[in-house]
């Protein structure tokens, strides 16, 4: 057991180190048969992305692998630190120890080095304190770490719609930042479907050990025709002319959906776009009072009309 763990481990070494050598290069190396080697290339293949793309081209690994100390998840890292509680003391050759703490050591430093980065982009990202609170703790740390490290959530999170607080368990798939707030997209074991969390509603966020996979989950796909961060259920046409004063700035808008726009003779821009949620879209053109007129569809421009009457008769006096 300790011969064959040791020998896994010049194996990693010499590929890293020589990519493209050869299982007859591995057998000499390690002083046994070339069948060995394949029986252990076999195990490496379960944990780390090692290819051989054909009859004499030798073994190498895929993308920016590296000794995998330094990509251990913490199930891995406990397996590993218990490995000099299961192995023979009298058996152990001479080096074990210290090539065992130098292993552990640079995974910690880097697990140290890891956590630092992500401390520092939480204090980079300033937040916002909801106005109800008086204080609100800051949870991008931890949420960032899980989607990175793809492990589930256990967090407490307020539904302002339903003025309720639930225990839930998320699988955390993207941070989408949306009018000066945050918001998680991820699976939620409680609701078993896709939902949106506002950051500053979570009371409480905690790592799980437990992974997740995102499968054939689709961002993008996920987002169609959405216009800020609420999906809505209907796909609604819109068509809208932006004055010449704020044409340009209208096409520096970063959005999900893909509009159509055209440049007017007179400077102004017309601006046609699907939206699968009214509210969100209605929303937006009001930042720009009479510089977006909406054209279509009548409705929306019905109830717009609609809204400034009622506007106006509260400001009459």
């Amino acid at each position: 057991m300790t011969d064959k763990v040791i020998r896994i481990f010049r194996i990693i070494n010499a590929i890293q180190s020589n990519p493209g050598i050869t299982a007859t290069d591995l057998a000499f190396r390690c002083d046994v048969n070339v069948r060995t080697i394949y029986r252990d290339l076999e195990i490496i293949s379960h944990f780390a992305p090692v290819t051989n793309e054909g009859r004499g081209t030798g073994y190498k690994f895929l993308g920016k692998f590296f000794l995998y100390p330094l990509d251990f998840s913490e199930q891995e890292a406990l397996a590993f630190s218990l490995l000099p509680s299961v192995l023979n003391e009298d058996k152990i050759p001479p080096g074990f120890h210290t090539a065992y703490d130098k292993v552990m050591g640079t995974h910690m430093k880097e697990k140290s080095r890891q956590n630092g980065i992500l401390e520092n982009i939480a204090d980079i990202i300033q937040m916002g304190t909801p106005a109800y609170r008086k204080e609100s703790r800051n949870f991008l740390q931890p949420i960032i770490g899980a989607i990175l490290e793809q492990r589930r959530i256990r967090a407490v999170y307020h539904s302002q719609s339903r003025d309720a607080t639930t225990e839930r368990e998320i699988d955390p798939y993207y941070l989408i930042p949306r009018d000066q707030r945050f918001y998680l997209i991820g699976y939620c074991h409680l609701k078993k479907a896709i939902r949106t969390f506002r950051i500053s509603r979570f009371l409480d966020v905690e790592i799980m050990e437990a992974g997740f996979d995102k499968g054939n989950f689709n961002i993008k796909k996920y987002l169609k025709n959405t216009w800020s961060i609420d999906r809505g259920n209907k796909n609604i046409k819109f068509k809208v002319r932006f004055q010449p004063e704020i044409a340009r700035y209208i096409k520096e808008e970063e959005l999900f959906v893909h509009p159509w726009m055209s440049d007017e003779p007179d400077g102004s821009l017309l601006f046609e776009v699907t939206v699968n949620n009214e509210k969100e879209f209605m929303k937006w053109i009001l930042q720009y009072g009479p510089n977006a007129e909406i054209l279509e569809p009548t409705s929306a421009r019905v109830e717009l009309k609609h809204r400034l009457e009622h506007w106006m008769s509260i400001y009459r006096e």
